[in-house]
């Protein structure tokens, strides 16, 4: 008996510990992703005690008091380089300071006023934001692009008595601008126009004494910091009010990805944008890294940059991945130091393409949009997805996907007037409870465009929800994906097109490079049928019937763009988003279209030129689509 009671005991010990042995490989079988759920949960109760404990702190806590933190921990170290200048935090202060005392030496500026910049991307734009700051007062941040109407528009929508510019590009508003009461400073040495004032001159010659924490004494969580504009890409821009608080919250993005102070990031996104503004100065500031800072994207430059500057960490939006896999490779492509990029918008096919060609380099994918209440993280790596599902998010950001009618251009509901949620699987419209802890600003001086982005009676009545405006996926593994932005998304025999994904198909075709898809108007049709407005590659031809047969063998007959419009380039936004509303306003008429027109002929078996004659047999209904 003792024997086998010894025997026995040795037989469980070994159970035991094979159990516990095996129980990591059972878990990833079953879980694969288990590990790296628990460790973002951690991250994100870290993240949420600090930023709680900030909350708490008296006198306030702001963006600010970070910086003033980093500049005492780290006074030499280097803040931002440019090109061949390179300033320390205590230099950006001291700068800042200049920038502050030579605003208030004004009669016309106090502390607190709203003040507008509109520069490009520069060191001046860095330091005068701080300056702004250390007065108490809010920055409309104006794309540097815009002109007369939109840019007279972007400035009533924020009201500020100072417009500091980089460059006299504000001359014909100028009458406009002094009835509002706004006066204009150019960041040079003398300006020679009149109604436009030099500003660089004073402030090489304020004092840099730290202003007094007095004057931002009337600041709360809930004062305005920033005004960051929409692209305005269906319309004029709308200034998203971005609070002290949810500025705050902008402090946590890098360093929620691993970014510490040793790390070194590129900065080519517009300073005017959220990516740039948020995640490359803001999240810079929490983790004391230092930013190479350059005026505008080049593909061309951008590796020999990263080489240079060791930079480890870049980030993305929109096209930029496939602009850098479109370059000429190099022998020394995978020679660098960067091993995180963070950023949206990256295709799946282009997240493969880049990773094969430049290295193991860690792709932080993640969803958001300046003005929103939800955001995702794709901590994974899962290619293709912008983030993952989990029950601590959601507890903590309640949202769901509500089916969604393309042809109706609003949400599906129910006999009760509820929304109807969409089955794991099924595309469906992302919605976001609007809640203490999620709040929904809105935009300033828009309260129209404002309430077209509150949903009610979602799940119940009397419910309030953020209307994202843009269609996700969810897959049987709790991955969520971007499908399309509610009116790029387009109806044609009774099926809803999604334009990314054919955008996508096309793009793999041997002649096309760029695609911009949308839907289109036919008279005596429902819905809209497909266009895309396309770029040939270089050394390549517009090949109809390989084109032709392209699209059919990779798309529903309901999806296939019947019409291609040949341009040199397709037009982006400042933040690589394409134009659509021109074009799908130009249609498909070659009266009113210069650039050469295709149609897609079953009969022919390829794109012929759609001539004026072909178009009036489509408007008369003549030629069937």
């Amino acid at each position: 008996i003792p024997h086998f009671a010894a025997g026995m005991g040795i037989y469980i010990f070994s159970l035991i510990l094979a159990s516990l042995l095996t129980l990591p490989f059972a878990l990833r079988a079953i879980c694969p992703y288990l590990w790296m759920d628990i460790l973002y949960f951690w991250d994100l109760l870290r993240i949420l005690v600090k930023f709680v404990s900030r909350r708490r702190r008296r006198p306030l806590f702001f963006v600010l008091d970070r910086f003033f933190e980093q500049t005492a921990a780290f006074p030499h170290k280097p803040f931002v380089v440019f090109g061949h200048e390179s300033y320390s935090f205590a230099e950006a202060d001291k700068r800042s300071n200049k920038v502050a005392n030579a605003l208030l030496a004004r009669p016309e500026f106090k502390a607190g006023d709203t003040a507008a910049l509109f520069m490009g991307n520069h060191p001046a734009f860095l330091f005068t934001w701080l300056g702004l700051a250390k007065c108490g007062s809010p920055v409309a941040l104006l794309n540097h692009n815009i002109r007369s109407k939109s840019l007279l528009h972007c400035l009533g929508c924020c009201r500020p008595k100072v417009l500091i510019a980089l460059k006299e590009a504000v001359e014909d508003i100028l009458p406009s601008l002094r009835e509002q009461g706004v006066t204009v400073l150019l960041m040079t040495q003398q300006c020679d126009t009149p109604g436009i004032e030099s500003f660089a001159d004073k402030v090489d010659e304020a004092s840099d004494a730290p202003l007094p924490r007095s004057l931002r004494s009337h600041i709360t969580t809930e004062s305005p910091a920033v005004y960051i504009y929409t692209s305005g890409t269906t319309g004029l821009p709308k200034a998203a009010m971005v609070n002290q608080n949810r500025l705050l919250t902008a402090l946590t993005v890098l360093c929620s990805n691993g970014v510490s102070s040793s790390d070194v990031i590129y900065l080519n996104l517009p300073l005017y944008h959220t990516a740039g503004f948020f995640i490359g100065f803001i999240g810079s500031i929490e983790t004391g890294s230092t930013i190479i800072l350059k005026r505008k994207f080049s593909a061309s430059q951008f590796w020999d940059d990263c080489r240079k500057y060791n930079v480890t960490v870049i980030q993305y939006i929109g096209e930029v991945m496939r602009y850098l896999c479109s370059t000429p490779k190099r022998e020394n492509d995978k020679d660098h130091k960067v091993r995180l990029a963070i950023g949206n918008g990256v295709r799946a096919d282009i997240w493969r393409e880049f990773l094969s060609r430049f290295g193991n380099i860690q792709v932080r994918e993640f969803y958001a949009s300046t003005e929103g209440n939800v955001g995702f993280l794709n901590y994974v790596g899962k290619i293709g997805a912008i983030g993952r599902v989990n029950f601590l998010h959601w507890k903590l950001f309640p949202y769901t996907l509500v089916k969604y009618d393309t042809e109706r251009d609003e949400p599906v509901r129910d006999s009760n007037g509820l929304c109807v949620e969409a089955p794991k699987g099924e595309t469906g419209l992302l919605v976001s409870k609007i809640t203490h802890i999620a709040p929904f600003v809105g935009y300033a001086q828009n309260e129209e465009q404002t309430e077209k982005k509150r949903l009610r009676d979602v799940l119940k009545k009397g419910d309030l929800y953020f209307n994202s405006g843009d269609l996700m996926r969810i897959d049987k593994d709790n991955f969520i994906y971007f499908q399309d932005r509610v009116g790029d998304t387009f109806r044609w025999k009774g099926e809803n097109v999604a334009t990314t994904e054919v955008s996508d198909i096309l793009t793999i075709s041997d002649c096309l490079d760029e695609a911009n898809v949308y839907g289109v108007k036919v008279p005596g049709h429902e819905g809209r049928i497909g266009m895309a407005a396309v770029t040939v590659k270089d050394g390549s031809h517009f090949d109809r019937s390989k084109t032709y047969s392209h699209v059919v063998n990779y798309l529903p007959s309901y999806a296939r763009p019947r019409f291609i419009r040949i341009q040199k380039a397709v037009e982006v936004t400042g933040t690589f988003k394409q134009k659509k509303v021109k074009l799908v306003e130009e249609g498909f008429d070659p009266g009113c279209v210069q650039d050469p027109l295709y149609f897609l002929d079953d009969n022919e078996k390829q794109y012929i030129p759609l001539t004026p004659q072909v178009y009036f047999s489509i408007i008369s209904g003549e030629i069937k689509l």
